[in-house]
């Protein structure tokens, strides 16, 4: 059932692109017929003039005289039925070209949903066998503080799999959700990431956090981009440099902003504003950094962002550091 609404959904969406694309040709058609019987118009009233009319034809010369009103009906009629057989094969051909993007947005939706209901059960698993572990051992301090953190990023690793499944939902079959503290949710992500920021001997510092500030977006999304972010001013970092996380309100009144501060060597040998495509880098010659990443997770960033109404930037970059800011609707 689920997949036959999603697939409704989607053919409701090709079926309006469609509409668009039709509309779109069928007005430049229009634009062109009128244009031509416009000129033809003009060329026959210029034609007609009573000079030229009375104007003997020279030595073997010909003229043809036809009633001027008949060729202007002509000529409109002949427009109208251009107009129509151009939005009737706009149509075709814009279904057509859309088509396989459908299709192929099918696919996409499929394997998403597909995989993530796949990984579930794994999950489960292991949060079962966590439980378990956290029974069978003598908890001294270290061990149920490595067990508590365990089991959460069992739990952080759920709700990953759960977003993924919601990414593969069509937005209007979405329920609405509890909405998030923003500032709540940050701490605690920050806090998880000490480990790694500790491990490059990097300092994370949460400059402001306010817990009023509320949005729409999925905790587990929300979670998504703090990491995304953090990691990424992390790797970036150079032994012995802080990172800066602030959450507080946007020029904006309905939105607020995530800012995360690195004090590397700025972005070099890229366009900052391509840094949010898939895969991309920049000069590693001027990295201080000895990680290696695919270039995914900032275009991951850029996706969620679009996807709930938001944005990513690079708000400065320099050689003493870069600054992206993340800006999302508040609740």
């Amino acid at each position: 059932m689920r997949r036959r609404r999603e697939t409704g959904a989607d053919a409701d969406a090709i079926a309006r692109a469609s509409r668009l694309v039709t509309a779109q040709i069928t007005a430049v058609a229009a634009g062109i017929v009128v244009l031509v019987v416009v000129l033809s118009v003009a060329f026959i009233i210029d034609q007609s003039q009573p000079s030229e009319l009375l104007e003997k034809p020279g030595p073997g010369q010909t003229k043809i005289y036809v009633d001027a009103d008949e060729v202007l009906i002509a000529l409109i009629v002949t427009g109208v039925v251009a107009i129509v057989l151009a939005g009737l094969l706009s149509w075709v051909i814009a279904r057509r070209a859309v088509r396989p993007l459908g299709e192929a947005l099918r696919i996409q939706r499929t394997f998403v949903a597909d995989a993530s209901h796949e990984l579930r059960t794994p999950v489960a698993v292991i949060a079962a066998r966590v439980e378990l572990l956290a029974q069978e051992t003598e908890a001294d301090a270290d061990t149920a503080d490595s067990i508590a953190g365990l089991r959460r990023d069992v739990r952080v690793l759920g709700d990953v799999i759960t977003d993924l499944l919601l990414a593969a939902a069509p937005p209007s079959e979405i329920e609405p959700l509890e909405p998030t503290v923003v500032g709540a949710l940050t701490r605690e992500t920050v806090d998880d990431l000490r480990m790694v920021a500790a491990e490059r001997n990097v300092t994370l510092e949460l400059a402001e956090c306010s817990d009023e500030i509320l949005t729409k977006v999925p905790r587990s999304t929300m979670r998504r981009c703090v990491v995304a972010l953090v990691d990424n001013a992390i790797g970036h970092s150079p032994a012995g440099g802080v990172v800066e996380v602030t959450v507080g309100p946007a020029p904006e009144r309905a939105s607020f902003c995530l800012t995360v501060r690195d004090h590397g060597t700025g972005i070099s040998g890229i366009d900052p504003v391509r840094v949010f495509e898939r895969f991309a880098h920049g000069d590693g010659t001027t990295r201080q950094s000895a990680r290696t990443g695919f270039g995914i997770g900032l275009s991951l960033v850029r996706d969620m962002a679009d996807r709930y109404g938001g944005r990513i930037e690079v708000a400065e970059t320099s050689a003493t550091g870069t600054t992206f800011v993340l800006t999302l609707p508040r609740a």
